[in-house]
C-alpha cells in the first residue's frame, strides 16, 4: 500500500515548477513530497536512479519501492490527489496515458495565468513554454 510519493522534478523547467506548485496546492489523499531531480538530496535518497533520466522526465518514487516515469508518473500524481482518482483511472488506459501529462500541464497553465492578475474572462497572456509545448523552456529535457 502506497502511503507517500516523492516527485523528482526538473527545478530548472518553468512548466515543471508550475506543475509542482499546482500539485502541491491540491488536497492530497497520498502525500506528495517534491525533490529537485539531479539534486544532492535526490542522489542521496535514490542512488540507483540515473540523475540524467530523472531530469529527462518526471519520476515518482513510491514508499513501497515502485518507480513511475513519464505518463505513469503523471497518472500516479493525479491518483494521489483528492477528487482526481477517477480521472487517473480513466487515463491509465493505454490510449489515454499521454493525456495525463497534458491535463497537468493545462491545469498548471491555468493556475499560472490566473496568478498573473487577469480576472475571469479577461485577457490572459500565454506563457511561452505553454505555447511551445511541454518542457520547451528547459531545452526540451522534460519533453517526452
Amino acid at each position: 500500500m502506497i502511503t507517500r510519493l516523492t516527485v523528482l522534478y526538473d527545478a530548472g523547467c518553468g512548466l515543471c515548477r508550475t506543475a509542482r506548485t499546482w500539485l502541491a496546492s491540491r488536497a492530497q489523499l497520498v502525500p506528495l513530497e517534491f525533490v529537485p531531480a539531479g539534486s544532492d538530496e535526490a542522489r542521496r535518497r535514490y542512488p540507483a536512479l540515473d540523475p540524467a533520466e530523472t531530469l529527462a522526465d518526471i519520476t515518482v518514487v513510491a514508499d513501497d519501492g515502485g518507480v513511475y516515469t513519464g505518463d505513469g508518473a503523471w497518472i500516479i500524481c493525479l491518483w494521489a490527489l483528492d477528487g482526481y482518482r477517477g480521472l487517473a483511472a480513466r487515463l491509465s488506459r493505454p490510449d489515454l496515458r499521454p493525456t495525463a501529462r497534458r491535463i497537468v500541464a493545462a491545469a498548471a497553465a491555468v493556475r499560472r495565468a490566473g496568478s498573473s492578475g487577469a480576472g475571469p474572462g479577461g485577457p490572459v497572456a500565454a506563457e511561452p513554454e505553454f505555447e511551445q509545448g511541454y518542457g520547451s523552456d528547459c531545452g526540451g529535457t522534460c519533453d517526452a
